[in-house]
């Protein structure tokens, strides 16, 4: 992809990835501390915690192109020297995050109960549920607007801040969190209220910074149309993660009790390597679309290499960790024999996965930072339906069990290495310029 020379200073692909990674972790950390809170008032308020927190994430998830595609486009507008414009982006995704957000606001209010009420039925979880996600909910703009600050700040390689702003609102939230839902009374409303409180704070914070930045803050809707035509190849790209992996939990909850708690324990330590993983993508991505921008795309090129490189040892190094602690770590989850004995039909999969997953996602920052949408859209929805959902569905006909569930994870990152490293030998993502759209016409 690039000749040696073009490699950047380890350090500063770790000054980006390291904060990022502190960002990408803050959401999780708090979201335990909700529910070991919420957890001691009883079993229905837990549940309709959990349904209306996987609702609120599976919406919240749909919409990153906020952070992605603003930091792609604002990547490069900073390579080329261009700060004003680039933070001019961040302005921009910000008031399409307040636009989208006041419709899901107002959504919200009108069909939670409904919703709720169709994947746990009528009665008091799908109340509970209903009722926190309407409070959580009237947070969408703010939580809109912190993914945009989010991206913009990334653009112009500024992790540290970011981190800040999130680590306030979210340590606010987790102190106000017990005491608005026991001593104040308020139950599980507290907990969303609690939630909300923090996102304001967040949301101002990265609001004050595009103040600071002295740029205009008019709305300008053809840069906004704009975001909205790369947001929307990865909000498709999102979405077939999405219809992916909500199967493979319906497969795993038809095949058993023990198979799909099985399941969710190596899911969830999956889902937190890919975490650990991603930061060092959100780095790629800062430091291809600057490259890009100033117009060098053997830099992007050796960026680009450089990172895969690191993605393949991060991904071997956790893969050689999770194979030693194959008997003690999931001990740790669940003493029940049954299930212990289905993780192992997962675990290796989710072992061996780990180098491909280190470069599959290496690779994916390197095209989000060269704006290289499309191509990742159509090469993770051919995965997706080429690999991933029929074995799934298979496994299910066949009985197949957590094998076959995995199986078909292996087969969707297999499909997914070959495109993007087909597509990195090809280099055509490497189009220099400030925006890609001035590239492509230059």
């Amino acid at each position: 992809m690039s000749e040696p020379g073009e490699r950047i200073a380890p350090r500063k692909v770790f000054a980006l990835a390291v904060p990022a990674l502190g960002v990408l972790a803050a959401e999780p950390l708090y979201v335990l501390v909700d529910t070991a809170v919420v957890g001691h008032l009883g079993a229905v308020p837990l549940a309709g915690l959990a349904l209306g927190g996987t609702l609120f994430t599976l919406i919240s998830s749909q919409l990153t192109f906020l952070t992605y595609g603003t930091t792609a486009r604002t990547a490069r507008l900073h390579g080329a020297g261009r700060r004003k414009e680039a933070v001019a982006e961040g302005v921009q995704a910000t008031w399409l995050g307040v636009a989208v957000g006041i419709v899901l606001l107002l959504l919200a209010q009108l069909v939670a109960a409904p919703v709720a009420e169709l994947l746990a039925g009528p009665g008091p979880v799908a109340d509970a549920a209903a009722t926190w996600l309407r409070i959580a909910l009237c947070g969408a703009p703010l939580v809109l607007i912190t993914m945009a600050g989010n991206g913009w700040m990334r653009g112009v390689q500024d992790t540290a801040r970011p981190l800040r702003y999130v680590l306030v609102g979210n340590g606010v939230s987790a102190v106000l969190c017990p005491l608005f839902v026991y001593p104040f009374g308020w139950g599980l409303e507290g907990s969303a209220i609690a939630n909300l409180v923090g996102q304001t704070i967040a949301a101002s914070l990265f609001i004050r910074a595009l103040v600071v930045e002295q740029v205009p803050l008019k709305p300008k809707p053809s840069v906004m149309r704009a975001q909205l035509g790369l947001g929307r190849d990865l909000v498709l790209r999102t979405l077939a993660f999405q219809v992916c992996f909500l199967s493979a939990t319906s497969v795993a909850a038809r095949t058993g009790a023990e198979a799909a708690a099985a399941h969710q324990v190596v899911w969830q330590l999956w889902t937190f390597l890919a975490l650990v993983l991603d930061s060092l993508a959100i780095a790629a991505q800062s430091l291809v679309g600057a490259a890009l921008g100033a117009g060098s795309a053997p830099r992007a090129k050796g960026i680009a290499r450089q990172v895969t490189w690191y993605g393949l040892v991060f991904g071997i190094v956790l893969g050689v960790l999770f194979a030693a602690l194959a008997v003690p770590l999931p001990a740790v989850f669940t003493s029940d024999g049954a299930v212990l004995a289905e993780i192992p039909h997962a675990w290796w999969f989710f072992v061996l996965l780990q180098p491909v997953a280190g470069v599959v996602f290496a690779l994916d920052g390197v095209f989000l930072g060269a704006g290289d949408a499309a191509y990742l859209r159509t090469a993770t929805l051919l995965s997706a339906f080429i690999g991933y959902l029929p074995m799934i569905w298979l496994s299910l006909a066949f009985g197949w069990g957590l094998a076959g569930i995995w199986t078909g994870l292996s087969m969707f990152m297999v499909l997914r290495l070959v495109t993007l490293l087909l597509r990195a030998r090809s280099g055509r993502w490497a189009v220099t310029g400030a925006t890609r759209t001035e590239a492509a016409t230059a």
